[in-house]
């Protein structure tokens, strides 16, 4: 991915660094798979507010993306690779054999043209999906299923992977992008590559205007609230307003809020964050 650093010609280009969108071959998205997106301003069906920060934004289509690929054992050919405003990631628009076109997440170096298949006999190359049960340990993967059919739910945002670190009984370990081992299924597809658009977190906005284009409204601070409004409003002057916390008082830092019982913490091998 290539970032591009915008002359100062005026305040808002001052520190902006956008993206070149070098990967992409095409801005006119397939029109059989597009579906529309209603946006709710944060009104729930009464029309009243139940969620702050949210109003304006451009018009856009939602994109339908395969994460399942669950076409199997046919060959697939890469026709482009598009942006999608609904995500960070870069998309591919892939014709199959038989004439089907599907969107994919588009891995870190799939170029148009290229050939891509899913199955359990398929070798593991950037762009294929497979069984983790058939994939050799080291395999960089991404769009990873946690139950087996219901789709890819793990590393699909841009530059995110996980690693085949071992395979135990009916169990794959994997390094996870937080750094967490955790044990999935091995009947579980994923596929093989990092996730396009790499630089993505390296951008820089420029102004608060480029937020509202995305339909995100100013965050008013806690600490600048009433005390009736926030628990760290209210006192004399600039107050620090105390620990950091929600507007219902749970604790933004240090405050664990996983379920101590969960069911899947036996899965779990090594948290997040753990010191070796």
């Amino acid at each position: 991915m290539a970032l591009k650093k915008y002359k100062p010609m005026t305040a808002g280009t001052r520190w902006k660094i956008g993206n070149a969108f070098a990967e992409l071959t095409t801005d006119s998205p397939e029109k059989s798979l597009l579906a529309p997106i209603k946006r709710t301003g944060g009104r729930n069906v009464q029309g009243r507010r139940s969620m702050r920060y949210i109003g304006g934004g451009h018009k856009k289509h939602y994109r339908i993306i395969d994460f399942k690929r669950d076409k199997k054992d046919i060959p697939a050919t890469v026709k482009s690779i598009e942006y999608d405003p609904n995500r960070s990631a870069f998309i591919a628009l892939v014709n199959y054999a038989d004439g089907e076109k599907r969107y994919i997440l588009a891995p870190q170096g799939l170029q148009v043209g290229s050939t891509v298949i899913s199955g359990e006999n398929v070798a593991p190359e950037v762009g294929n999906a497979l069984l983790m049960k058939y994939m050799p340990l080291g395999t960089v993967i991404h769009n990873i299923e946690l139950q087996p059919g219901k789709g890819g739910a793990i590393a699909r945002s841009a530059g995110t992977y996980a690693q085949l670190s071992n395979k135990e009984e009916k169990y794959a370990v994997l390094k996870m992008p937080s750094g967490e081992l955790r044990k999935v299924l091995s009947s579980c597809m994923a596929t093989v590559g990092t996730v396009s658009n790499s630089d993505h977190a390296l951008q820089s906005i420029g102004k608060a205007g480029a937020n509202r284009w995305r339909g995100i409204r100013p965050r008013t601070r806690g600490v600048a609230m009433n005390p009736v409004d926030h628990p760290m409003g209210g006192g004399e002057g600039k107050s620090s307003g105390g620990h950091p916390r929600s507007r219902t008082g749970k604790y933004a830092k240090g405050l664990k809020t996983r379920k101590p019982n969960k069911s899947s913490n036996k899965l779990i091998l090594s948290k997040k964050g753990a010191k070796k």
